[in-house]
């Protein structure tokens, strides 16, 4: 009686999770939507997450770093060995090519000048009378007064007079260089970076004294991958940035060789600067622009995705409150301002996802945020903004 009982109560509980599960069904089956309502998938999208095709000027660079170095650097030293008697600059003063930097002790020089402008003095009285000694001879020779012996001698004096004569004249040319030498004067124009030489100080000949830099143009080694160097030509525009200043140069010189180590191609650009506002030592980084595409179609580069199995590119975007998955064929790539250009697969009428907004899948419903209603509601909103952009 009990095992009997137990069997019909089983079949009743079955029999009304049946009828449950049946109505259940139908009960969905007539809500608005289907399937497709408010159980279905869909996402919620802020306004920053739906971005517009627009068109844009797009440039084909590429990026480049270094260290802005001057374009000069000339270390001045010392000519001679002496005492130092004064300094007239300091590190970090401007100074004009020519100008008078430090004075040596010239006493020693002024005097080896002075006998050496004597001995050159000495040289011509000899040379002139060794002259005239020879005309003498010479003329006493063809009146057959003395031998040609006479005239010979008088000839190898006005030869050796004449030796002395340069010799001496060598040696005060040298010494009056040597007191040239005991004012050091700038070889170019530019700033004083370092200065090593004090008053009083006891210098050797070689010894450095200052180092000074031309800052008016900077000049910066920068590495390019050897796959990219063949698009980079002197001349070309480099746009830079450096301690949040914007400033432009252009590609001076480009290395004939490929390093290689690295298999990158040395590429030298020069930037002007002729007020100083850039110092040497700034790190900069820049990039090389070979063209510029006007009225590139461009999207945000966070709205380009992988495709499936290796296929190409796609782009989520809204169409009628859902989301679209289409291929898109991609151009150039501007990584500065965080743009693609698209040459095929979007229009300027779409509404392309950016960013990461989830798992994302062609057919889900999109909800806007801020915006009420059910999935289909947002996505009417989206729809019309899209529509809007027409």
């Amino acid at each position: 009686m009990q095992t009997t009982l137990r069997v019909s109560l089983r079949a009743a509980v079955v029999a009304t999770l049946a009828v449950g599960a049946a109505a259940c069904s139908k009960k969905a089956e007539g809500a608005p939507g289907g399937a497709g309502g408010r159980g279905g998938p869909s996402v919620t999208l802020a306004a920053t997450d739906v971005a517009q095709p627009r068109l844009a000027p797009l440039e084909d660079a590429i990026p480049i770093t270094g260290t802005l170095e001057p374009l000069e650097r000339a270390e001045v030293r010392a000519r001679l060995e002496g005492d130092v008697d004064a300094v007239y600059v300091r590190e970090g003063e401007a100074v004009r090519a020519g100008q008078l930097l430090a004075v040596f002790d010239g006493g020693d020089q002024a005097g080896n000048a002075r006998s050496a402008a004597a001995d050159v003095a000495a040289a011509r009285s000899e040379l002139s009378t060794a002259e005239w000694t020879l005309e003498q001879n010479q003329e006493l020779h063809r009146e057959g007064a003395i031998p040609e012996r006479d005239v010979r001698v008088a000839q190898q004096a006005v030869a050796a007079a004449r030796a002395r004569l340069a010799a001496a004249q060598a040696r005060s040319g040298t010494s009056r260089r040597e007191v040239g030498d005991t004012r050091v004067v700038a070889p170019v124009s530019g700033v004083i970076e370092r200065r090593t030489v004090n008053p009083g100080e006891h210098i050797n000949r070689n010894a450095a004294l200052f180092t000074l830099v031309r800052g008016d143009v900077l000049e910066l080694a920068a590495a390019v991958p050897e796959r990219a160097a063949a698009a980079v030509q002197a001349g070309q525009s480099v746009r830079f940035t450096a301690d949040g200043t914007e400033f432009t140069g252009r590609v001076a010189r480009i290395s004939p060789s490929v390093d290689p180590g690295s298999r990158s191609v040395t590429v030298y650009v020069q930037v002007p600067n002729p007020d100083g506002r850039l110092r040497a030592g700034t790190f900069a980084s820049g990039r090389i622009v070979s063209r510029v595409v006007d009225g590139a179609l461009v999207v945000p580069a966070s709205a380009i995705r992988e495709g499936r199995e290796g296929g190409p590119e796609v782009v989520y975007r809204v169409v009628d409150g859902k989301v679209d998955v289409v291929p898109v064929t991609l151009g150039l790539k501007d990584e500065a301002q965080g743009l693609v250009q698209v040459t095929d697969g979007v229009s300027e009428a779409d509404q392309v996802i950016v960013g990461n907004v989830g798992v994302l899948g062609k057919g889900m419903a999109v909800r806007m945020a801020g915006q009420g209603g059910r999935g289909g509601e947002g996505g009417g909103a989206a729809k019309g903004g899209a529509e809007k952009g027409k």
